[in-house]
């Protein structure tokens, strides 16, 4: 449904049906966001496509006419005889061009229907993956208050775009946390605590190829804890083990339990392992609980077209992770992450009372 609002109001702004301050909006939304930009993209060119064909349809209208009219006339038939073979050849060579210009026109549009409805169709490819960022549901929900203010006289700077939004968790007391790097689409961010404290964080390393960040809390308002209620496990979830998750698809925290259902990850991914569970948009970055209350992994991505595939980065790629982080620069070097869990024996719903207040909603914004 995000999707097909998305979509509208894109084909408002193609129509030129937008008030100015939410075509600025939006503009600005485009020129933030390179996947909504495309997207306009290529609804501009299916949009023209369609409008091709459309002449094309009235071209092939038009000759199926004159050629009834011509047969009505008398001027052609549609028998044997020489002579009307002989003017349908002539009324041929006089339209070739044309007949081929609208069979190029035909085939191209045939061709660029089929690719776009492939694009936007997401069970095309059973292999595709998508990232658990919530970078959709934001934009559609950045765009209805941009809607709803259009009337209003601003009197305050513009609020900066969220442009992604997923989870976080602390790995220190002191105020760093780790989430996936394809979170952070922007360069700033902002963490949110279970009872909606809003606090200003700082990206201060990104492994792309691990799909791992690590975030810093620099806001006043923070108070760094001494320990933290779970451990982080180096070694390697057992098959058919039960885990639970907890993250941010929404604006409050979501508990979502499954189970270990393949060793390694996407394509055999080692550095990844596969969850039978539930996971939405907003779900990226949140810790991967096993029954001892260890964070066994990262939820970060999930199967497309099989429902309830989904991938986590294994925890120890957090250690090393850490590791490049203290190499690249010796400030960090005070980071410790927790090995041991103080849970371990509480049933799940104390284990979850203890740990909620570590796990954060993550806003990422252009500075």
């Amino acid at each position: 449904m995000e999707d097909v609002v998305l979509m509208e109001i894109i084909e408002r702004y193609l129509n030129g049906a937008m008030l100015p301050e939410e075509k600025a909006y939006f503009e600005q939304l485009r020129k933030n966001t390179p996947e909504i930009d495309q997207m306009v993209v290529e609804h501009k060119l299916f949009l023209q496509q369609m409008d091709v064909y459309a002449e094309h349809t009235g071209l092939k209208h038009s000759l199926h006419e004159v050629h009834n009219s011509l047969l009505m006339k008398g001027e052609i038939y549609e028998g044997g005889e020489i002579s009307a073979r002989g003017k349908v050849i002539q009324l041929y060579h006089r339209y070739k061009k044309v007949i081929a210009i609208a069979a190029s026109i035909a085939g191209i549009t045939a061709l660029v229907i089929s690719g776009l409805i492939s694009y936007f169709s997401p069970s095309v490819n059973n292999n595709q993956l998508q990232q658990l960022s919530g970078d959709v549901a934001i934009l559609k929900n950045e765009i209805k208050r941009a809607q709803k203010s259009s009337t209003a006289v601003e009197t305050a700077a513009p609020a900066p775009t969220v442009l992604s939004t997923g989870t976080a968790f602390l790995i220190d007391g002191k105020g760093y946390l780790v989430t996936n790097a394809h979170v952070l689409k922007g360069s700033g961010a902002i963490v949110v605590n279970n009872r909606g404290q809003e606090f200003d964080a700082k990206i201060v390393h990104i492994d792309q190829e691990k799909d791992l960040a690590v975030l810093k809390i620099n806001d006043d308002d923070y108070k760094p804890v001494n320990s933290l209620p779970y451990g982080i496990k180096k070694s390697n979830v057992q098959l058919g083990e039960e885990l639970y998750t907890l993250g941010y698809p929404r604006d409050e925290i979501v508990y979502n339990l499954g189970y270990l259902s393949a060793e390694s990850g996407f394509n055999g991914d080692t550095a990844s392992c596969q969850i039978s569970i539930s996971a939405n948009r907003g779900n990226s970055g949140g810790p991967v609980f096993n029954k001892n209350g260890e964070i066994v992994g990262i939820l970060s991505t999930r199967q497309m077209a099989a429902d309830g595939v989904v991938f986590a980065v294994k925890a120890k790629g957090i250690y090393h992770l850490v590791d490049e982080l203290k190499k690249n620069d010796t400030s960090f070097q005070k980071i410790k992450i927790p090995s041991s869990s103080s849970v371990k024996g509480l049933n799940r719903v104390d284990q979850i009372k203890e740990v909620e207040d570590y796990i954060f909603l993550v806003k990422a914004y252009n500075e």
